[in-house]
């Protein structure tokens, strides 16, 4: 997968607080290893606080750019990672909200995994669309319009945009490989 997304731009859109940190780091090197540059995008320009296990405090980041200040334009995809609280927050979070919209209406490849699709309800992205996240959320999907499954990995391009999704930390191999493959416009 080296090189195949030279010159790419890929945003990580995370809460301040909440992501769970492999699900962040483990897609984030995949697309570096396949030389695109990622890009931390949060509400706040500021620290950026992970998790393991949504309850244990991993390692703290720096955002790179807020959510306000950032635009789709600028981004080649959208990596949305998981964690319970990380959702939950960012789809109160109306720039995190419209930052998710706009990627959808530009035609730019979407990947969220775990809690993740939260965002992707609250931004009515998931109505008609195949899609997987983490058990617990399936009621949410359905009821939002979504076609859900019990898969590793769900890609679905049957409309405006490409939408990845997967279950949880397990999947990233198989989430991190289609994100990538998307990225690329395979």
């Amino acid at each position: 997968m080296a090189d195949e997304l030279n010159g790419k731009r890929i945003a990580f859109l995370v809460a301040n607080s909440g992501a769970e940190q492999v699900e962040l780091t483990t897609p984030w090197d995949a697309v570096k290893q396949a030389g695109a540059t990622p890009t931390l995008v949060a509400p706040e320009k500021d620290k950026v606080q992970a998790f393991n296990n949504d309850v244990e405090e991993g390692d703290s980041f720096d955002a790179d750019v807020a959510v306000a200040d950032a635009s789709a334009d600028d981004y080649d995809g959208l990596v949305l990672p998981g964690g319970t609280t990380n959702p939950d927050q960012l789809r109160v979070d109306s720039d995190a909200v419209g930052f998710v919209k706009a990627f959808a209406q530009a035609g730019k490849p979407i990947a969220a995994i775990c809690h993740a699709p939260w965002t992707l309800v609250e931004a009515d992205l998931v109505r008609g669309r195949r899609l997987t996240s983490f058990p617990s959320l399936q009621t949410d999907v359905r009821n939002a319009g979504g076609d859900w499954h019990d898969e590793e990995v769900v890609t679905d391009a049957n409309g405006d945009f490409t939408l990845v999704t997967s279950r949880k930390p397990d999947d990233l191999d198989a989430f991190s490989k289609a994100a990538i493959e998307a990225f690329a416009g395979r």
